[in-house]
């Protein structure tokens, strides 16, 4: 679904592959409370910041927690939806609030539950 994409650019009408990276908690990294997802866009890295916020959220309300996987699926959903809205390509990092990484997350799953489940990351890219 959306480990590995491809999505037309709003602006320039380029063909841009999406691929899934890396997930990495950026506590460590940033001394961000957030979950980053790294994807490349064209072989450039981009970074969708997920808040930790969202999972303490999503197992409040429905008593599961999102997988890394999920995360993952989510951040590239979120990626494919800035591009077609038109994103600034010169932006590294973009950061999603609470309410957005439920609303893609609810997304994912309906389309995944619609295609027969959740597609497997990549092992060692």
């Amino acid at each position: 679904m959306y480990e590995d994409f491809h999505v037309t650019d709003r602006w320039t009408g380029e063909d841009l592959h999406c691929r899934w990276k890396a997930t990495m908690v950026a506590i460590a990294t940033r001394h961000a409370d957030a979950v980053d997802v790294r994807l490349e866009v064209n072989g450039r890295p981009m970074w969708i910041a997920l808040p930790c916020d969202a999972w303490v959220e999503q197992k409040r309300r429905t008593g599961k927690v999102i997988t890394d996987h999920l995360a993952a699926q989510i951040a590239g959903r979120y990626l494919k939806q800035l591009v077609e809205e038109g994103y600034d390509a010169q932006r590294e990092i973009y950061t999603m609030t609470v309410e957005e990484v439920l609303a893609h997350l609810d997304a994912v799953v309906s389309e995944a539950r619609a295609q027969g489940g959740m597609p497997l990351l990549p092992v060692g890219v």
